[in-house]
């Protein structure tokens, strides 16, 4: 599988011919947090936006944002 990390994050990357569009979703969280992007140059960058408004987002509501359990 095709993945990008930040901030201790994983994503996956996945592409959509009819769509044209590459997208993935933050994965080991209990969470579903997605990005989407239609060039793959930009979809590091949804990626990493994607996980830092969870994070704000979670610290705005008093939650504790999930850390990714990467399995060995």
């Amino acid at each position: 599988m095709n993945s990008l990390a930040y901030k201790q994050y994983i994503g996956s990357i996945s592409f959509s011919a009819e769509d044209e569009t590459f997208y993935g979703k933050i994965e080991h969280i209990n969470d579903l947090i997605t990005f989407e992007s239609d060039n793959a140059y930009d979809l590091k960058k949804a990626f990493q936006e994607a996980v830092d408004d969870y994070i704000s987002f979670c610290e705005e509501k008093g939650l504790e944002p999930d850390k990714a359990e990467v399995p060995s």
